[in-house]
């Protein structure tokens, strides 16, 4: 595969098959973008999805920081792999269905987009790809955790 090709890939896949080009919102259409992977990974055992997200984590990392060079711009705004990768883990090991999709999406975002800390601490403090990658990871994490909680209480899980 020729550079060209290369870069062009990265990019389809650093953008999350073009939706953090969509005017506006990019990361929510990152997030959006993600759904078909997060149902896909819940359709096996929990050992798979664990080490689905682990290898997406760290393919997200190296897509993210291809990415940011070739976008010339720190965390550039069309990258959103890591939204996706957020995501995934916003209902890894929960049961997914439309009420869980629902609160996972609207938790997430918000984590993501408040970023308290240490989330906003480790978006400002790395960088590259895995800086990109990780402030959404934990943003997942929290949301995960939230909506465990969430569940708990109302008696649904």
């Amino acid at each position: 595969m020729n550079a060209t090709r290369r870069n062009d890939l990265v990019v389809f896949l650093a953008t999350g098959c073009f939706t953090g080009f969509l005017p506006k919102m990019p990361g929510t259409w990152g997030t959006l973008a993600a759904i078909p992977i997060v149902m896909i990974t819940h359709r096996t055992t929990t050992i798979v999805q664990t080490v689905t997200a682990a290898i997406f984590v760290a393919f997200a990392a190296w897509i993210a920081g291809r990415a940011e060079v070739l976008f010339k711009d720190r965390d550039a705004r069309p990258i959103v792999i890591d939204e996706m990768v957020g995501f995934l883990i916003t209902l890894l090991w929960l049961p997914l269905n439309f009420l869980t999709l629902c609160l996972g999406f609207f938790l997430f975002r918000l984590f993501d987009i408040v970023k308290p800390p240490p989330i906003s601490t480790v978006e400002k403090r790395l960088h590259g790809g895995w800086g990109i990658v990780l402030d959404d990871l934990l943003a997942g994490v929290f949301a995960n955790v939230t909506l465990r909680l969430l569940l708990i209480v109302a008696g649904l899980l």
